[in-house]
């Protein structure tokens, strides 16, 4: 694992936008798996600049998004469809045939889970894979679990992932309970990993994930095993790993 320290949050954004245009310019029709939240806000205001300023072309880029709310509507301005165009894709010359996220209103949701993941497979994978990382070690909508699932699937969210997401909506309530998640095996096919963390309330999980043992109650902590994995973070999210 390569270690990038940042001095805050927008010099983690620069440096991990760096990282994705490189993919970009080194492979047009690069295959990119993209993450949802408040982190990578950033990186994709930063990505949606060099387009405009003409520096990236993402007319050939595919992407895949990791995951989406059960139940949510692509129009509801909570679902990561839409947060995806509203933060990136209606900002740059990426079809909208190329953008791919689950579909969170599928009847059957056993046979989405199936679609995706065949879809990720046709595509030939990421060529890079953005994560997050979630205060339990989650990694997409991964939670703390007693194995590592494989393959895209849906997940009870558990209640300190409902609770950090209720910013979000009007009330706890409102909150999904259920989401379809890229699998832990799906995101290791991944080709190189990049992934992006700031604050200091990040920084015991980044010691548990990338400094302790591999374990499935901390999910993130499986990518201490994939051979090209890149954390880009703030100096406060890195304050508590070893010297």
């Amino acid at each position: 694992m390569r270690i990038v320290k940042t001095t805050d949050y927008k010099d983690m954004s620069r440096k991990a936008a760096n990282i994705i245009s490189a993919q970009i310019i080194a492979k047009p029709d690069c295959v990119l798996g993209l993450a949802t939240g408040s982190t990578p806000i950033g990186t994709y205001e930063k990505l949606v600049k060099r387009y405009k300023k003409g520096d990236l072309d993402f007319s050939q880029v595919r992407t895949v998004n990791l995951d989406e709310y059960k139940g949510l509507t692509r129009d509801n301005d909570q679902s990561y469809y839409y947060f995806m165009h509203e933060h990136l894709f209606n900002h740059v010359n990426i079809p909208e045939e190329s953008t791919n996220v689950p579909d969170g209103t599928a009847s059957d949701g056993d046979s989405e889970c199936v679609r995706y993941e065949a879809l990720i497979r046709e595509l030939g994978g990421q060529d890079l894979q953005l994560l997050g990382l979630g205060h339990n070690g989650h990694i997409g909508f991964n939670e703390p679990s007693d194995s590592f699932a494989k393959t895209t699937h849906c997940v009870d969210l558990q209640e300190r992932t409902i609770e950090a997401n209720k910013r979000f909506f009007a009330s706890a309530d409102e909150v999904p309970k259920q989401a379809y998640t890229m699998g832990i095996g799906t995101i290791m096919q991944a080709k190189k990993i990049l992934i992006i963390a700031s604050g200091e309330d990040k920084a015991d999980i980044i010691r548990d994930a990338f400094f302790g043992p591999v374990t499935p109650r901390v999910p993130a902590s499986i990518l201490q095993f994939h051979p090209d994995v890149t954390l880009v973070a703030d100096a406060a999210a890195l304050s508590k790993i070893p010297e």
